[in-house]
Formats: structure tokens, C-alpha cells, sequence
């Protein structure tokens, strides 16, 4: 996801302070709290803030437990969207920011091998005497027209629910080819917003279009 690896907080992942090495000392308790009660405000930039400080810890414990880099990609993405919508949950008497955000994680881990696993059980179990002609379609087909059109249709529902203004950020960069720090310079607007307008835009799109993904795993 391009998003997710353009983090807001202007200084890279990881740099937002000791919050990404575990946050357990007091400061970076207290910065993590007041970052989460942000995020309960729907404080789109106290996310992007968020990411920067836990995106290490997150990254690394998806890519130790999964093989797929691409898996962890799509993992760590849930996470900071989970816990994004999510942030009404936490409360600091059942434990830290740390234990709350890394139990999100490996639910989300244990979901994608659990997926992993059923997928390859499914083509294990598939009648190999199928030809594959059997499920290839010509592209004249009908059917696939239709599919076409519903995706399509989907992808669009899905671009004009975002807020305008992230929606903009978007049709700028992927539609007319302008890079993140153009986008800024056109806009009259800070870098690191239009670094969060984008992650917020992409992980809502994928949020919308999942089940999408899963047709074509």
C-alpha cells in the first residue's frame, strides 16, 4: 500500500520516539494515551502520529510471524485500521497501548494463516482431473462483462464515500500522476497532511474493496 509506507509524522517510520521501541517509560505513556483519545475524537492526524511511533513494533511482529511480505504488508494496514476505529475500546487499567495494539496484531496474523491455511487445503482438495479450459472464460464472455462492470461499479461507490478532501489527494496522485510533495505544493498544504489524507484514503478504500481481494486470492 503506498500509504503505509509514507508515514505523516514527516520523519519516517519509526521516528515519533520511544513509543516504536515499546513505550513502556512514563513520557511515551502519556504521549500514547493522549494520541489514542485523539483517535477516539476522529483525529485523522493523531493516526498518522500513531503510526509513527508503533509502525516498527507492528511491522516486526507480522514479518517474524508470516512469510508473505505481502501478507504483513495487508496485516499491519488492519492493525492501524482496527485500532483507528476501534479506539473507543482501550482503557488503561486492563494494560498499555503496547499489549492493546499487539494483541490487534496477532489476531489479525493468526486470521491471515488461518486464511493461508484454508486456501491451501481448498486447492489440495480440488479434482485435478478438471481441465483447465474448464475455468478458463473467453473475454468475449458475458459473465466476465458483467463481473467487470460490478467491480467497476464498486471501485467507484467506494472513491466517492471518501471525504473530499482525501478523495482529491488521490485523483491528484493516481490520476494525474503527481507525486505526494507536488500534491503538497498544489494544495497550499502541509506534506505530512497530505501523507495521512492519503493513508486514511487507501486504508479505507481497502477496508471497502476486501472482499474484492479475496476473489482474486
Amino acid at each position: 500500500m503506498p500509504a503505509a509506507k509514507l508515514p505523516a509524522g514527516g520523519g519516517g517510520r519509526g521516528t515519533g520516539g520511544k513509543g516504536g521501541n515499546g513505550g513502556g517509560d512514563g513520557d511515551g505513556a502519556a504521549i500514547d494515551a493522549r494520541l489514542v483519545r485523539r483517535m477516539k475524537a476522529a483525529d485523522e492526524n493523531a493516526l498518522g502520529e500513531f503510526y509513527d511511533r508503533w509502525f516498527p513494533v507492528v511491522n516486526c511482529l507480522a514479518t517474524r510471524m508470516l512469510k508473505s511480505a505481502a501478507d504483513a504488508e495487508d496485516v499491519v494496514e488492519e492493525t492501524f485500521w482496527q485500532a483507528w476505529r476501534q479506539a473507543d475500546r482501550f482503557h488503561p487499567e486492563r494494560g498499555t497501548v503496547q499489549t492493546w495494539l499487539l494483541t490487534i496484531a496477532r489476531s489479525r496474523v493468526l486470521d491471515r494463516m488461518r486464511a493461508t491455511k484454508r486456501l491451501r487445503e481448498d486447492a489440495i482438495d480440488a479434482n485435478p482431473k478438471v481441465e483447465t479450459a474448464d475455468f478458463v472464460s473467453s473475454p468475449t464472455d458475458p459473465s466476465l462483462a458483467v463481473e467487470h462492470a460490478e467491480r467497476k461499479r464498486l471501485v467507484l461507490a467506494a472513491l466517492a464515500d471518501l471525504p473530499r478532501e482525501q478523495r482529491e489527494v488521490l485523483e491528484l496522485g493516481y490520476f494525474g500522476g503527481l507525486s505526494q510533495s507536488e500534491i503538497a505544493q498544489r494544495t497550499h498544504l502541509p506534506l505530512g497532511t497530505i501523507k495521512t489524507r492519503v493513508r486514511l484514503a487507501m486504508l479505507k478504500l481497502r477496508e471497502r474493496l476486501s472482499p474484492l481481494r479475496e476473489d482474486v486470492r
